[in-house]
C-alpha cells in the first residue's frame, strides 16, 4: 500500500463516486484534505475481519472482494465492489469489529476517511453532510435490500418440512 499525495489528478474519478457526486467542488476539495489516498496491489488487504477500524472507504479504480471467515475457518465469497462504489460503512456509525475481510483483486485506488474526519467535515460543511448522509443512507437501504432479497430465496428453496414428510411417508407405503 502506497499512499498518494496528489489527489488533484484524480478528482474526476472521486466525483463520479455516488457518495462524493453531488458535492460542489468547494465541498469535494474541502472533503479531499481530510481523506487518505491509498494505492492497493494486487491481492492486499485493506480491511480485515475483526479489527476495529472508524474509517469508511470508496473504490477509486480498481475492484475489491469481500470475504468473511466462518467459524470452520473457510473463508467465504460474499461480494466484489468496484469503482464508484463504497464499502466500510459501518466504521462511521460505530465502534465495532469489522464483520469481513476486503482485499485488492487487482491494482486497486481507495479514498479512506476516518470518522474523526468526517465529522469535522461535516461541521464545517453542514450542507455537504446532509447531501453524504442522504446518499450514504439510501446505498444502505440497497444493500439492506438485496440481502433481504437473497435471505427471502434461500428460504424460500429450503426444504419445506412437509416435503420431507411426505418423500418419508411415499418411502414408508
Amino acid at each position: 500500500m502506497i499512499e498518494i499525495t496528489d489527489k488533484d489528478s484524480y478528482k474526476d474519478q472521486i466525483k463520479k463516486i455516488i457518495t462524493f457526486k453531488f458535492m460542489t467542488d468547494t465541498e469535494l476539495e474541502h472533503l479531499l484534505e481530510s481523506c487518505i489516498l491509498l494505492d492497493f496491489d494486487e491481492e492486499e488487504p485493506i480491511i480485515k475481519q475483526g479489527d476495529t477500524d472508524q474509517s469508511f472507504y470508496a473504490v477509486v479504480s480498481g475492484s475489491v472482494r469481500v470475504s468473511a471467515l466462518e467459524s470452520e475457518g473457510k473463508d467465504v465469497y460474499i461480494c466484489t465492489i468496484g469503482g464508484g462504489e463504497i464499502f466500510g460503512e459501518a466504521g462511521i456509525f460505530m465502534k465495532v469489529k469489522r464483520t469481513a475481510s476486503v482485499t485488492s483483486m487487482s491494482r486497486t485506488i481507495v479514498i479512506k476517511i476516518q470518522r474523526t474526519n468526517m465529522l469535522k467535515f461535516i461541521k464545517e460543511n453542514p450542507a455537504a453532510g446532509n447531501k453524504f448522509f442522504m446518499v450514504m443512507i439510501y446505498g444502505l437501504l440497497k444493500k439492506l435490500k438485496e440481502t433481504n432479497r437473497e435471505l427471502a430465496y434461500e428460504r424460500k428453496s429450503d426444504i419445506d418440512q412437509d416435503d420431507i414428510d411426505a418423500m418419508v411417508n411415499d418411502l414408508l407405503n
